[in-house]
This record gives structure tokens, C-alpha cells and sequence, in this order.
């Protein structure tokens, strides 16, 4: 029987952590999947190994394990991979097959822009975008977001787009920032490419209360949750299942 494990980031912030949950709960009513569980890399509960062991329990005979990041960085290639071969040696009679983050998807394109005009019906043809992103050590981050910016202008035709992360990846938001709001626009609106309120929500709030500026700037809203990331999440699954490509585990360590 059949398990998908949906593993999620986790977040410090408690509505973060519940967002998550939610998000992955209204996944699971739409997927066929006898067994489906939800769990977290790190800093909230349950665990990956407590997510793999519910499955076990709920008589899983093999298990799809989707990350549910945005984007193939460091924990999507590196962290949960190893993580989860650590704990599959305790469970050499079952197949884990690993699938992929949503990626880059034209779909999520449509999601930004349906954020952008929650927050302003109307988006002048020289408004000033600044999409924030996590940011990652990894290069394929800045290709990602290079490929997502380019379907967000295709989509939108809007010209004043630009790029800015949070983390060990430069532009940094705060450089990003400070540029554009040298340049006086009447309005920046500021895109977080992120999937839930958190730490990082935060952060980006706290730096917009602090500044003094002629400038109109509109937050919009973290991605959240939306049907078209939901579909992604259940491709990504039945893709996994389908290549059947098992992560190796070593039994002998």
C-alpha cells in the first residue's frame, strides 16, 4: 500500500507551522492515496522519522516523499535525502521513492500575480516590483529565480521588476531595497515568493516599519495556500511514484 509523505520546512511561528499543516490537510482530500502524512525538516513536529513511522503503522509497503519546498536547493537535494536514508535503514522491507519540489512552474506565476492584485486592484504599468526570494548557497536558486521573474514579466508585462533574498544570495533585500527606493518610485510593491507567514515574513515587516519614505509600498501576501500549488504537489507525487526511483540506502552502515 501506497504512502505519500509530505515534508515540509517548519517554521519557528506557530501560524506558520499550522499554515503548513492546513495547506497539506486540504492536499490530502483531493488525492486518492490510501495513506497520506504531513511532516517537518526541521523546528516543529512531527519529524520526518516520526512522519515515515506513522505510515509504517498505517501499513505503508512503500512510501513517496515529496518535499514541499519551492525551489531544489540545499534541503531539497542534501538535507532531506540524507536524512531520509538514515532513517530508511530501519526499514530495509520498504521502497522510498523521493520526488521533487515544485520547482519552477508557470503555474506559480499565476499565483504571484493573483497576490499582487489581492493587495492592488489596479498595478500601473511603471509600478516597481521587488519579488523577494529565501535565497540559498546553491546557484540553481538564482537561475530558478531568474526563470521565474522572466514568466512573471511575460505574464504581467510589466517592466520595473527585480530580485531580492533573505539569505546567502545576493542581491540582498535590503540592497535591493534601498536601490529601487533611491529611484522614488510612487509605488513598490514588494512580492515575497514565499509559501507561509514566518520568520522571514516577519523580517521583511519589520524592515518596511522602519523606513522613511515619500515612496507608497504595498506588502502582498505570502503565496499560501492555492489549488495550483496543491495540483503541483499531487503531480510531483504521482511523478515520484511513477519513475519508481528508489533512494538508496545503504543497509550495511
Amino acid at each position: 500500500m501506497r504512502a505519500i509523505l509530505y515534508i515540509c520546512h517548519g517554521s519557528r511561528v506557530k501560524s506558520g507551522q499550522q499554515a503548513a499543516l492546513a495547506f497539506i490537510e486540504k492536499t490530502i482530500k483531493t488525492n486518492a492515496a490510501p495513506i497520506q502524512e504531513a511532516c517537518f525538516l526541521e523546528l516543529a513536529e512531527p519529524s520526518i522519522a516520526q512522519g515515515i513511522a506513522r505510515c509504517i503503522e498505517r501499513g505503508a509497503t512503500e512510501i513517496v516523499a515529496i518535499p514541499f519546498l519551492l525551489l531544489r536547493a540545499g534541503h531539497a537535494n542534501v538535507d532531506i535525502p540524507q536524512e531520509l536514508r538514515e532513517i530508511m535503514m530501519h526499514y530495509p522491507d520498504v521502497p522510498l521513492y523521493y520526488g521533487d519540489p515544485i520547482g519552477v512552474d508557470e503555474r506559480m506565476s499565476d499565483v504571484l500575480i493573483q497576490r499582487l492584485h489581492e493587495t492592488s486592484k489596479e498595478i500601473a504599468e511603471d509600478a516597481t516590483i521587488l519579488l523577494i526570494g529565501r535565497g540559498s548557497s546553491d546557484p540553481t536558486t538564482k537561475e530558478d529565480f531568474a526563470e521565474i521573474k522572466k514568466l512573471f514579466q511575460e505574464k504581467t508585462g510589466l517592466s520595473h521588476v527585480s530580485i531580492g533574498f533573505l539569505a546567502a544570495c545576493e542581491p540582498s533585500y535590503e540592497e535591493e531595497l534601498e536601490r529601487l527606493l533611491d529611484e522614488q518610485p510612487s509605488n513598490l510593491y514588494i512580492l515575497p515568493y514565499l509559501l507561509f507567514t514566518g520568520i522571514l515574513m516577519k523580517t521583511i515587516e519589520r524592515s518596511l516599519k522602519k523606513l522613511n519614505t515619500s515612496t507608497t509600498i504595498h506588502l502582498c501576501p505570502a503565496l499560501g495556500y492555492d489549488p495550483a500549488i496543491h495540483t503541483i504537489l499531487i503531480e510531483r507525487a504521482n511523478e515520484a511514484a511513477e519513475r519508481k526511483c528508489e533512494l538508496h540506502v545503504s543497509h550495511h552502515a
